[in-house]
């Protein structure tokens, strides 16, 4: 049997993978904060623990393995983002952030469930742990590792020797890191909010220091303690590398101080950072990007492979000829597996490959080699359905031909010839395209 070997952050080594219970393998990884529709840096994380998922269900059977992503439902952003939307409406500001983080969380379910990944096995609310939150700040209060100050409650760096553990950066490092708040009500500058009071704009619940909400990272931690209800320490903490400090290594000195110093996680594993066409991902820069547009250009197979063509904890470049490549790959891939039963078993190779720290481009070099039922139930396990009809989008059609088409519709409406508007509506339905006419103007899709 493969040995399956994960590299962890936290002792900064690759070792051999073994579960705490094999019956029952947990994993936690942190998931969207739901104010605004993900980018595409924000998949990242969302494929590569999905293929992790997967893997870990072909090793031990997929009724053993438990996956949460959560789903961060309240934070300042999203209160913000809610204040907004409520305008001059007379409703209470935390139904107007269930109306907003709802409607934004059924998006990014959708663009991911398009990119692939399977459904976590739970996926927890923040709202909806709010009374776990409560508990553990009081616990920690309890422990000395706590204290309450000025209708703020802040846990006491000082109290956990080790902080800094997983990040190992100095002090100085960590401050700036951190975007430390300097507030004459802390003990130490790298003290950080578990609790924090909420005014009549803000969303807030009851509770021992008052009216107020919780600190970001006490949201994980209580998540983390109430799913995983009878354990301390799960076996695989993931997210992205801009986690590890500081909302990891405060989610390691909560859980580890309220639970006698039992370890959080045995594996801490996070996915390195994504640009685009060689630039980091900004919107001053014009290249932001999410997965909804990308998925109205782009199959959703396409954005997966592309993704999985980098090793997850390696740097990526997102191109537009990277996307292109994956495309063709996948097209001639697809006709190869044909109907995509394959045969139910994995090559060696591969699944050494994979099983290498999610070696994913070599995994994909291995299927280089494979013959069409190794190739089909590899890309299966990858997460890929192989059927040629997935395939169609806007990235293989003339889009300029269309474009045009869609003016000289626009042309003959204007010159109240509607024959030819529904002639030229009707010869592009026969291709395929379905167009769409809104306040904005006419877009178009590919008929799935």
């Amino acid at each position: 049997m493969t040995t399956l070997r994960l590299y962890n952050t936290l002792t900064r080594t690759k070792e051999d993978f073994g579960p705490i219970d094999p019956n029952n393998v947990r994993m936690y990884v942190c998931g969207p904060t739901v104010y605004d529709y993900a980018h595409i840096g924000n998949a990242r994380p969302a494929i590569v623990f999905d293929v992790l998922f997967r893997l870990l269900r072909h090793i031990y059977g997929a009724e053993h393995v438990t996956y949460v992503r959560n789903i961060t439902d309240i934070d300042d952003k999203i209160n913000a983002r809610a204040l907004e939307r409520r305008g001059g409406r007379n409703v209470p500001v935390l139904d107007v952030v269930r109306e907003l983080t709802e409607q934004t969380y059924g998006v990014y379910r959708d663009d991911v469930t398009a990119l692939g990944c399977l459904p976590p096995s739970a996926m927890p609310r923040a709202t909806e742990n709010i009374a776990p939150m409560i508990a553990m700040t009081q616990a920690l209060i309890a422990g000395g590792h706590a204290y309450e100050a000025a209708g703020h409650v802040l846990f006491d760096v000082s109290s956990k020797p080790d902080y800094g553990k997983l990040s190992r950066r100095s002090v100085d490092d960590m401050i700036a890191g951190a975007r430390v708040d300097v507030a004459p009500y802390k003990k130490n500058p790298m003290d950080f909010v578990l609790w924090k009071p909420s005014d009549a704009n803000t969303p807030g619940w009851d509770s021992p220091w008052g009216r107020g909400r919780p600190g970001w990272h006490l949201e994980c931690s209580a998540m983390i303690q109430s799913t995983f209800a009878g354990t301390d320490t799960i076996d695989i903490h993931g997210g992205g590398i801009d986690l590890v400090f500081p909302h990891h290594e405060n989610e390691i000195a909560q859980s580890e101080s309220a639970h006698h110093a039992h370890p959080l996680a045995k594996v801490w594993m996070h996915n390195g950072f994504l640009n685009v066409e060689g630039e980091k991902m900004s919107k001053s820069l014009g290249n932001f990007v999410t997965i909804n547009e990308l998925l109205k250009d782009w199959p959703g197979d396409v954005l997966r492979f592309n993704m999985l063509r980098s090793h997850y904890r390696q740097p990526m470049d997102w191109t537009v000829a990277g996307m292109r490549e994956s495309w063709n790959t996948l097209e001639r891939w697809y006709v190869e597996a044909g109907a995509g039963v394959g045969s139910g078993t994995i090559s060696q190779s591969f699944l050494a490959a994979l099983s290498d720290d999610l070696n994913t481009p070599q995994a994909i070099a291995e299927l280089h080699k494979a013959g069409p039922d190794d190739l089909a139930s590899g890309l299966m396990l990858l997460g890929f359905q192989p059927q040629p009809e997935r395939l169609a989008s806007k990235a293989n059609v003339d889009a300029d031909a269309i474009t045009a088409l869609i003016e000289a519709r626009l042309a003959a409406r204007k010159a109240k010839d509607f024959k030819e508007s529904d002639r030229i509506r009707d010869e592009l339905l026969a291709q395929g395209i379905i167009l769409k006419d809104g306040p904005t103007g006419t877009t178009w899709e590919v008929k799935k």
